[in-house]
């Protein structure tokens, strides 16, 4: 099958061509601005601005579709249903669905149901819009997570891990109180409930680091990619760095953030905190990191259609240029995790494509590509 794309902006990895076209043919792309085309389909995207397709590397946002209200599940199938076309309206062709593993904790993040979670993106992937894969969160003061995750590790069934630790005194909850509030606002714990939780945690801090030890060999053998979340001192990423973590998930800090960047990490932040101006922690403003120059990859984090708004705002409040801004989300991530055949548009790469329009100002995805197919279209209409 054969399908050419004409009359485009095309925003390729260092410049932009105006009026372009590209040729799609057998799932990848066959040409920019080829010659001469003959037998194929054309799609008029006058006015139009084309894209690669983003790659999220870190977005739970599937656990808000299954667990919607606190203690409230709606069946798997149906959740994945959802996200999945969340993602495609989104242009989101390739997105990590971050499955946190902190038994009996909070909700879906029970390791038991965040195992059913990640079998069930596999199941669902034969009849998904995008190419849906997993990460693996392990919270590192829960000894009972570990196992399922080697099991997980041993089905080849996650595609990124990350080690995160929410105890209260470092990394995002600076103090009881900040730890408090949030689990108390997020998931209507009492303050008894939450002080009963951080106390469990560093009564499980012993040996986290035999844990994670432990988790990051056999991820590497699995040529599994392991990031560290929340980073808040150089000492942290150097010692994570030293272990073969590749990526810095959120570091907290400047002077964290430009560490990891010196060690060859990539370093991850949030599209939301770019759109709000602030962290919802209280931690670095994603607008600063890019300022100076340490930001690898923007994720999702926990909303899907933030990522594309955020990318094209970047160029208006930053010294990014519309390519820099939309390779956070395309190309770097696709270095990161060893994905060469997508993250750019390139002859050669999958055809995982987003078109797109300004409409109240703001971009919208009017057509997502994904290995050549269409899998999400909207006509937006014209007053």
């Amino acid at each position: 099958m054969r399908t050419i794309l004409t009359n485009v902006q095309i925003i390729l990895a260092n410049e932009i061509l105006e009026d372009a076209s590209l040729l799609i043919e057998d799932s990848v792309i066959a040409a920019i601005n080829p010659a001469t085309v003959t037998n194929s389909d054309v799609i008029d995207l006058t006015g139009k601005v084309l894209m690669p397709g983003m790659i999220d590397l870190h977005c739970d946002a599937i656990e808000k579709e299954i667990e919607p209200r606190p203690g409230t599940l709606l069946p798997m199938n149906f959740a994945m249903a959802q996200i999945d076309r969340r993602n495609a309206m989104a242009g989101i062709t390739t997105p990590f669905h971050a499955i946190s593993f902190a038994h009996e904790e909070l909700g879906v993040r029970n390791n038991n149901i965040a195992a059913e979670i990640v079998r069930a993106i596999h199941t669902y992937q034969p009849h998904a819009l995008v190419d849906n894969r997993v990460h693996c969160r392990y919270e590192i003061t829960d000894p009972t997570g570990l196992q399922i995750l080697l099991d997980l590790l041993a089905e080849n069934a996650m595609h990124l891990v990350s080690s995160m630790d929410h105890t209260p005194g470092q990394g995002q909850f600076k103090d009881l109180e900040a730890y408090q509030n949030y689990i108390s606002r997020t998931y209507k714990k009492t303050v008894v409930e939450a002080e009963a939780m951080a106390q469990r945690k560093l009564e499980n801090a012993s040996r986290t680091q035999s844990r994670i030890e432990t988790l990051i060999t056999k991820a590497l053998h699995q040529n599994v990619e392991i990031a560290s979340h929340d980073d808040d001192t150089p000492e942290r990423v150097q010692t994570m760095a030293d272990l073969g973590v590749n990526l810095s998930e959120f570091p907290v800090n400047l002077e964290t953030a430009k560490a990891a960047k010196s060690l060859g990490m990539y370093t991850i932040f949030g599209a939301p905190n770019i759109l709000r101006g602030q962290s919802q922690s209280g931690s670095m403003k994603a607008i600063t990191a890019i300022h100076h120059h340490v930001v690898s990859c923007l994720c999702s984090d926990y909303n899907p259609g933030a990522l594309l708004a955020a990318v094209f705002l970047l160029p208006r409040i930053s010294e990014l240029t519309l390519p820099q801004a939309i390779a956070l989300v395309t190309m770097n991530p696709a270095q990161a995790l060893g994905l060469r055949d997508r993250g750019e548009i390139a002859v050669g790469k999958r055809a995982d494509l987003v078109a797109l329009e300004q409409v109240n100002n703001l971009p919208q995805v009017t057509t997502t590509w994904v290995n050549g197919n269409i899998a999400y279209f909207c006509e937006y209409v014209k007053n």
